[in-house]
């Protein structure tokens, strides 16, 4: 190998170093501990509301106390609550889709440069 092929090849080996540490610190960013907390605090909130507004129904339907809540008032906030929920997990599940697309994007894109390097080495090493 002559001198330049090495210095190519010292470069193309920095910049994929470059390229994983910005994906490594994308990564961090999108499934950060900050975020972790936040998911517990809101799993946290939506479980305690809902057993909450279940355990006011449970007072008044079997022990008639009487609760601040008309009848049917807890049952359309417990629902509303869970449609919120499921509504928020598709948001989620969508980001991390979206990331694993571009991934598997650049990784594709990298293939099809490497495979485009490889058939022009060939290509050389034949004449």
């Amino acid at each position: 190998m002559s001198d330049e092929e090495i210095k190519a090849l010292q470069k193309e080996l920095e910049q994929y170093r470059k390229d994983k540490e910005k994906i490594k610190n994308i990564i961090g960013s999108i499934g950060g501990k900050t975020l972790n907390k936040y998911d517990k605090v809101y799993n946290i909130l939506f479980i305690v509301l809902i057993a909450v507004f279940f355990i006011l129904d449970i007072l008044r339907h079997f022990f008639h106390v009487e609760t601040f809540l008309p009848p049917l008032f807890s049952l359309e906030i417990g629902l509303l609550l869970v449609s919120i929920k499921i509504i928020w997990m598709i948001h989620k599940q969508t980001k991390v889709e979206h990331f694993q697309f571009w991934i598997l994007n650049s990784i594709e894109f990298r293939v099809n440069d490497i495979s485009k390097r490889i058939n022009k080495i060939e290509k050389s090493l034949r004449n």
